[in-house]
C-alpha cells in the first residue's frame, strides 16, 4: 500500500472539515488530494484534472452545501467516466444521487468526527488494498521521531482489522510504536489513528 492517490471532490465552503476528516489520513503512504487545497496554492484546474485522472479512488463530501455545486458533479462524472471508484461521504441519503446513488458509502456526522473518520479509513482500506475477507491489508503510517537530535524514522504497522480497531478505541486501548533508537513511545488513537501522546525513553 504506496503509491495510491486518493483525490477529495467537495464544496469550498467544507475546506475546513474535509481538512479537519483527513488530517490522519494523509499520514498514511498514499497520496491525499483536497480539491480546493489543490487550486488556492496555486495550481490550475488543468493540474487538478491531471490529479483527478490518476486517482485510484475519488472521495466525493456531500454536504447541503456541496449539492448543488457544478465542480462536484463534473468531478464524480469524470471519475465515473473513466472508471474510478467514487466513494460518497454524505450528511443525508437524499444527497447520495444519480449514478453513486446504490454505491456504499460513509455517513457524515458532524457531532461524531471519530465514528466518521473510522468509518472512512474503513471504506479507503477496502478501496486500496482488497485483498479477501481473511486477509488483512498490512497498513502503516511512517514519521520522523520528534526527540531533538534523533530524528530516526518510526512506523506504527497496523496489522489488526477495522473492527478490532474500534473496540480497542472503545476500550480506551491505544496504539503504541517505539522509536529504535532513543526507544520514546507513540501512542496513537485506533479509531483515527490520531497522535496522542509521546513518553520520552
Amino acid at each position: 500500500m504506496t503509491g495510491e492517490q486518493v483525490f477529495v471532490s467537495h464544496a469550498p465552503e467544507d475546506l475546513e472539515l474535509v481538512q479537519e476528516l483527513f488530517s490522519t489520513v494523509k499520514n498514511f503512504p498514499f497520496g491525499v488530494h483536497i480539491a480546493l487545497e489543490e487550486v488556492e496554492s496555486g495550481r490550475r484546474r488543468k493540474r487538478l484534472e491531471g490529479r483527478l485522472a490518476n486517482s485510484d479512488v475519488v472521495v466525493a463530501v456531500l454536504t447541503e452545501r456541496a449539492a448543488s455545486n457544478r465542480w462536484i458533479n463534473q468531478e464524480i462524472g469524470y471519475a465515473l467516466a473513466k472508471g474510478i471508484p467514487v466513494l460518497p461521504m454524505y450528511e443525508h441519503e437524499s444527497l447520495r444521487g444519480g449514478f453513486i446513488s446504490d454505491v456504499e458509502g460513509v455517513t457524515l456526522d458532524r457531532d461524531n468526527l471519530v465514528f466518521t473518520v473510522f468509518n472512512l479509513l474503513c471504506r479507503l482500506r477496502a478501496e486500496l488494498a482488497p485483498l479477501g475477507a481473511l486477509s488483512v491489508p498490512n497498513w502503516y503510517i511512517r514519521f520522523p521521531c520528534t526527540i531533538p537530535d534523533c530524528g530516526h524514522p518510526v512506523t506504527l504497522e497496523l496489522e489488526e482489522g477495522q473492527t478490532k480497531l474500534w473496540k480497542r478505541h472503545q476500550h480506551g486501548q491505544l496504539l503504541e510504536a517505539a522509536c529504535e533508537v532513543c526507544r520514546s513511545t507513540y501512542y496513537f488513537d485506533p479509531a483515527t489513528i490520531g497522535f496522542v501522546r509521546r513518553e520520552d525513553g
